[in-house]
């Protein structure tokens, strides 16, 4: 059991971000992840600490300040409503907002370099080295490239001064050590892999944790000698620290007793992994502080395709999709959309698709169907369950939900947030609505003539739906509270105990519902993306071309020209067989090809474009349908084999075809 776990409490934070960005798509992704798991802990009971907030020091800040006519304070304190301002219009639940500017903060950082000082962990010499001064950071010769910085390729500048440096190197070895006996340390395992790679590959430095007040004045000064102040870099990261004293719930215990350190996950974009992984740490060491339970890296985000850039125009307002769209939407969207750690691309109109499909479909109707149900059979008021009327249906259903089952939603919810597997929490939520929809197909309430059946129906939709919203409720807290509403529940999602209120049972008989407006009213995605934006022609007749029947010919149902029919003979030579899917995993430098080892008779590699509907996890012991004698094609210089069969509907939804009853695989189709 880790420290953090010990104490009932979770604390989470996200990078404090630099007060001269302009707030983008990355910004919220990384917030909106805090975010999704302070909810879900504050519904387990749990005391929570969701820290964010601004970066405010630094050379940048200050020059910017200047040509505007402004003090350093003054311009900061303009630009970090942007971010307060955001994480208001995306519904953010963060505990505190920390600005590296508050006093209690540069108190904390000037307390603990003098700690450092006093321990002999800082050291003043003369440094020689190439300076970036837009990303504020030292190079040595061998890691600029034609002199040029290599994150950013602007031109640096050789600045030769003194400065006091953090005694970083004499922590290598232990750093490594540390990351391979905590597994969990650095997640995803390959941005664990690229720092372990790093360490072992080169030779660990020390840290210049200061700049002179003659080049710099706007930062944190160093307590033991007024001359210089603090590093941006060294001053920032503290700040996980340095709240917990003055800004958590509770503060005056955490002084006493460190009630809130460790943190139980630092979530960061992957661009400032090694300040984090080996900065930060090497500063915990040094402290003999706790290291936090895990840093978590993600993934960029694209924009169709492109990275986001001023000069493409193409960088994404979060406030204005959130606006245009919902803010739920937006929110549900960049999780549903890809795997937490992976790079992914950011579309509007696939974001279209997601709400005219997963919500305004699949729960927006299975809410509106079942108010109207219960309006119309029953006068609006829940019936009581005659549990003892319960068929294989329902109790199929209620499995689900069974908080004692390692495979309902409980546990298995749980199992993964727990692991910031965002995407597959989603993803197992998603079956379980698909559940219900088929539980309303195959029961047929309007056809159900016995009374008591039907009360258990329509109880039985009432009660999966009331606890779903629990589930939810992390990712869209608005639409969470919708639904208890039209349910005929007035409290308040976030004031309950998702274990108590997750039992079944918690629709009291004659309990009222509420019709009303759709969750998520239809998108008419013809006319939202008629034009194309690049090239003014028309982006539907480009996705569904319906060609003329030729000249002389019949009218035929058939889809497409009348030459497309084949003959059985040509059919026949179309080799099909029942597969199983061994194995599965993403292919590199992809976010939709998904490499499968499928047996089929014969074990073969698959390689398929599935990977933004459905993750290696969900395919693993699946029963597919293959075509088995494809010519070999490569796919990013990987093999395929054969190809697995799919459906794909005029919204874009892809759906693996599967067979309707187990059957062995190799078994062919005929």
């Amino acid at each position: 059991m880790s420290l953090t776990e010990d104490l009932n409490k979770f604390y989470v934070t996200t990078p404090i971000y630099y007060v001269n960005d302009v707030p983008h798509i990355g910004h919220a992704y990384t917030t909106v992840a805090a975010d999704i798991l302070a909810r879900y802990n504050r519904l387990k009971g749990k005391k929570v600490f969701f820290l964010t907030g601004t970066d405010e020091h630094g050379q940048k800040v200050e020059k910017a300040a200047q040509e505007k006519g402004k003090t350093p304070q003054e311009h900061s304190d303009l630009m970090v409503e942007n971010f307060k301002s955001l994480w208001q219009a995306l519904n953010i639940s963060n505990d505190a907002f920390i600005r590296t500017t508050d006093v209690d903060h540069i108190k904390t950082v000037q307390g603990i370099i003098q700690m450092l000082w006093d321990a002999g962990e800082i050291k003043k010499r003369q440094y020689s080295g190439w300076y970036c001064t837009p990303d504020e950071r030292f190079w040595t010769e061998k890691e600029i490239v034609e002199g040029n910085c290599p994150d950013c390729g602007r031109p640096v500048e050789e600045i030769k001064e003194e400065n006091y440096f953090f005694l970083m190197s004499k922590y290598q070895v232990r750093l490594i050590n540390y990351i391979e006996d905590n597994p969990d340390y650095i997640l995803p395992e390959t941005r664990r892999n690229e720092v372990l790679g790093f360490l072992k590959n080169n030779e660990l430095g020390d840290l210049c944790i200061t700049r002179p007040k003659a080049r710099l004045s706007w930062g944190v000064p160093i307590p033991f000698d007024q001359d210089f102040v603090t590093y941006v870099w060294f001053d920032a990261l503290l700040n996980y620290f340095s709240a917990t004293r003055y800004l958590a719930p509770e503060a005056e215990q955490a002084k006493l007793g460190d009630f809130w350190w460790p943190a139980n996950h630092h979530i960061v974009g992957k661009d400032i992994l090694t300040t984090h992984a080996v900065y930060w740490s090497t500063m915990l060491m040094a402290l003999k502080f706790p290291l936090p339970d895990n840093i978590f890296a993600h993934g960029w985000w694209t924009v169709e395709g492109k990275k986001m850039s001023k000069s493409l125009g193409n960088v994404i307002d979060p406030a204005q999709i959130a606006e245009e769209y919902g803010r739920d939407a937006f929110r549900y969207f960049i999780f549903r959309e890809v795997p937490f750690g992976l790079d992914g691309d950011f579309s509007e109109e696939a974001m279209a698709k997601r709400i005219n499909t997963d919500l305004a479909n699949d729960i927006g109707n299975l809410l509106s169907r079942t108010t109207k149900m219960i309006e119309k059979y029953r006068g609006g008021a829940v019936p009581e369950p005659v549990i003892l009327k319960d068929r294989d249906l329902e109790k199929k259903l209620k499995a689900w939900f069974d908080n004692g089952s390692d495979t309902g939603i409980f546990k298995t919810y749980d199992a993964f947030l727990s692991k910031l597997q965002f995407n597959h929490a989603l993803t197992h939520l998603w079956k379980i609505i698909s559940e219900i929809n088929e539980y309303i197909a195959a029961s047929e309430p309007w056809k159900e003539k016995d009374d008591e059946m039907l009360s258990n129906i329509l109880y039985t939709l009432a009660e999966s739906q009331r606890i779903l919203a629990l589930y939810i409720f992390p990712y869209m807290p608005d639409t969470a509270n919708k639904i208890w509403q039209h349910l005929g529940h007035d409290e308040d999602i976030s004031t309950v105990n998702i274990s108590k209120a997750g039992a079944w049972g918690g629709t009291t008989a004659g309990t009222k519902v509420q019709k009303g407006d759709p969750l998520f009213p239809r998108i008419d995605l013809k006319q939202k993306f008629k034009k194309d934006k690049a090239s003014g022609t028309d982006k539907t007749e480009k996705l569904a071309p319906k060609p003329a029947a030729a000249k002389g010919s019949a009218p035929s149902s058939q889809e497409g020209p009348v030459d497309n029919l084949i003959t059985i003979n040509e059919f026949a030579k179309v080799e099909l067989k029942v597969g199983k899917v061994l194995e599965a995993e993403r292919v590199e430098g992809s976010n939709k090809l998904i490499k499968l080892q499928v047996d089929t008779g014969e074990t073969r590699q698959i390689v398929a474009g599935i990977g933004k509907e459905y993750s290696p996890e969900d395919l693993t012991g699946k029963k597919i349908i293959v075509v088995t004698n494809l010519k070999p094609a490569k796919l990013m210089g990987v093999e395929s084999r054969g190809m697995l069969l799919a459906a794909t509907d005029s919204d874009g939804v892809l759906s693996i075809l599967t067979p309707e009853k187990e059957i062995k695989q190799g078994a062919s189709i005929k």
